[in-house]
């Protein structure tokens, strides 16, 4: 799997003001020295918990495409990535940083198992956080489970069955494969607790 330098500079973008909005909701919006601390140790963890599961979710899509003989290419959504800097203000993201689009005419197991590799790295990154969350105390314990929660939501969010959702692709192709990656979704949401 290669990215073009093109996929390269949109995938770096998005990963940064991604990161940068969860940041923002994480430290509020404020003015003061104390404030940009906290912003910059926010961002720290969002660049490894939140961005680090958007630029892993995406990966895992174009991985798969390309083993399913598609051809994949990551492209930024730039105005998806204003209204997610501009949301995070308010203390929400709302974020369609950008997709990987498949070319061609793929059928819908490829559609499917493609569609299927976002969601499911989302959820192995939050089970993954979560072990580390149990294993580490303090601080790095709270970033691990916030880097659990945003990454176990994301992947259960992304498996919504309708619209452009991962899940919609999913559900067409197979519902029993549908059913439990959501099982196992709500499952580590309910152990995760609330965003």
């Amino acid at each position: 799997m290669q990215f073009k330098k093109r996929e390269q500079k949109d995938l770096l973008k998005s990963w940064l003001v991604i990161s940068l909005a969860f940041a923002l909701v994480i430290a509020g919006v404020g003015f003061t020295t104390t404030w940009l601390v906290a912003l910059l140790t926010a961002l720290a963890i969002s660049l490894v918990t939140a961005g680090l599961g958007f630029v892993v979710h995406e990966t895992a899509h174009k991985f798969i495409a390309e083993q399913e003989n598609c051809h994949a290419e990551y492209r930024a959504n730039n105005s998806m990535l204003i209204i997610a800097l501009i949301t995070s203000l308010f203390g929400i993201v709302i974020a369609a940083p950008g997709a990987v689009h498949v070319s061609g005419h793929p059928s819908p197991s490829q559609r499917g198992k493609t569609a299927l590799a976002g969601p499911a790295a989302n959820l192995i990154l939050g089970i993954l956080f979560l072990i580390l969350s149990i294993a580490l105390d303090g601080f790095w314990g709270r970033a691990a489970m916030f880097g659990s929660m945003i990454n176990v939501w994301l992947g259960l969010f992304n498996m919504l069955p309708f619209g452009p959702f991962d899940g919609a692709k999913v559900f067409t192709w197979n519902k029993i494969v549908y059913g439990v990656t959501v099982g196992i979704a709500v499952i580590l949401a309910f152990i995760n607790g609330p965003l």
